[in-house]
């Protein structure tokens, strides 16, 4: 099936874009082990958005896949995994950024983050800095420990990997590049984003 709408990311960039339900969406890694940051808000209703607890309750799983469904805060399915061919990505910590680098990384220097990516890019929607939450963080590689450390490794993902959702209701989408040096092992990269079209029901 060919794309309707392709994005391609540069590193440490992000994009936003509206989807219709029924359509799918494609992210790719072209080059390997990078990170791309998803979220979505409902498109009658942006208090409505992707939710990370939500979806960990309902999974009881912190590790998303094929099959699962991404909740909404609302309870309402946004999205369905139709294809995953790296079968690990993170739905716990949130998207980088200022203070992600001046916490974890004790840089004060001005630096890309996911969170300026995805601000600057759900702004023409009328999507607010405080109204982003938790990011599903597709290709992250995010390690548990018994005694609950968390430890991020490098992406699982390989040249050409991606992650196949379909839309469950209408949607205003934003997408990053990753830019957080240790989600990424060490480099940024590109992501490839594809919008396809409606599957029959």
């Amino acid at each position: 099936m060919e794309p309707t709408r392709t994005v391609h990311l540069p590193p440490q960039t992000g994009t936003g874009l509206e989807i219709r339900r029924g359509e799918l969406l494609r992210i790719i890694d072209p080059t390997g082990e990078q990170v791309s940051d998803l979220v979505s808000f409902a498109r009658d209703d942006l208090r409505e958005w992707l939710s990370s607890g939500r979806t960990i309750d309902y999974a009881n799983n912190i590790y998303l896949t094929t099959g699962h469904t991404l909740y909404s805060n609302r309870s309402r399915p946004m999205w369905t995994i139709l294809e995953d061919t790296v079968g690990r990505h993170d739905f716990l910590l949130t998207p980088c950024s200022p203070d992600t680098f001046r916490i974890i990384y004790g840089n004060t220097d001005p630096h890309p983050s996911c969170f300026g990516n995805l601000v600057e890019n759900l702004a023409p929607f009328g999507i607010t800095p405080d109204a982003i939450p938790t990011t599903f963080n597709v290709f992250m590689n995010v390690g548990v420990g018994e005694d609950g450390q968390l430890a991020i490794l490098p992406p699982r993902s390989r040249p050409g990997d991606y992650l196949l959702l379909k839309a469950e209701m209408d949607m205003v989408v934003g997408v990053t590049a990753c830019s957080a040096e240790l989600s990424n092992n060490g480099s940024f990269k590109p992501i490839d984003v594809e919008v396809l079209a409606s599957v029959p029901s």
